[in-house]
């Protein structure tokens, strides 16, 4: 995920952001609530101020039902240490920060094909029926900006020879695009170093 990483900074800095205040290699760690710290992969302080941080995961096969799982755990437990730390003032008087997941997934067979679903005890919500473990991601991020949790989320997918030859990949959801992802960004960087130089 470097080269999302470096564009995103890219992106921030052409946006007004000093380069200085983008954190992305070194010193990664943001207090939480529930543990101590917590390593993001990019983040920016400006004057003392949280202004944003974005979390970048990638799934590569062959265990996409247990990465799956993985990942949700992960996005929604995450999402609650960050914005309780905030909450209880651990990013000092920073206003509202913004919050981004992007997810670069493989597509591969196991990945785009449908998969069952468990029901031993009570049937499971019908939007999961049928679905692949791509379409379950596409659900996935959408539900955390429904529920305010990530301001944005986007979800890449890139089979392995194409990813790796020539970095391509492609969009299953309009909502979910980069270009949704960067603009929300950019609006708040943009709106951050205005409200600085009035």
């Amino acid at each position: 995920m470097d080269g999302f990483i470096h564009l995103v900074k890219d992106l921030l800095i052409a946006g007004g952001i000093p380069e200085s205040s983008i954190i992305y290699r070194g010193s990664l760690e943001l207090p939480g609530y529930f543990r101590p710290e917590k390593q993001w992969d990019l983040f920016v302080i400006v004057d003392g101020h949280l202004l944003a941080s974005i979390e970048f995961k990638a799934q590569i096969g062959p265990s996409f039902g247990n990465n799956f799982n993985n990942r949700t755990e992960e996005a929604l437990g995450n999402a609650t240490d960050f914005w309780t730390a905030y909450r209880e003032g651990a990013f000092r008087n920073s206003p509202r920060p913004w919050l981004g997941y992007i997810m670069l997934l493989e597509e591969a067979p196991k990945s785009m094909n449908p998969v069952r679903v468990y029901e031993p005890h009570f049937q499971v919500f019908e939007e999961f029926r049928g679905t692949s473990y791509a379409q379950r991601y596409e659900l996935l991020l959408t539900r955390l900006m429904h529920e305010r949790l990530y301001d944005a989320s986007c979800l890449l997918l890139s089979d392995k020879e194409g990813g790796t030859q020539n970095g391509s990949y492609r969009e299953p959801s309009q909502e979910l695009s980069f270009h949704r992802f960067s603009a929300s960004l950019l609006a708040q960087a943009i709106a951050y170093v205005k409200t600085q130089g009035s």
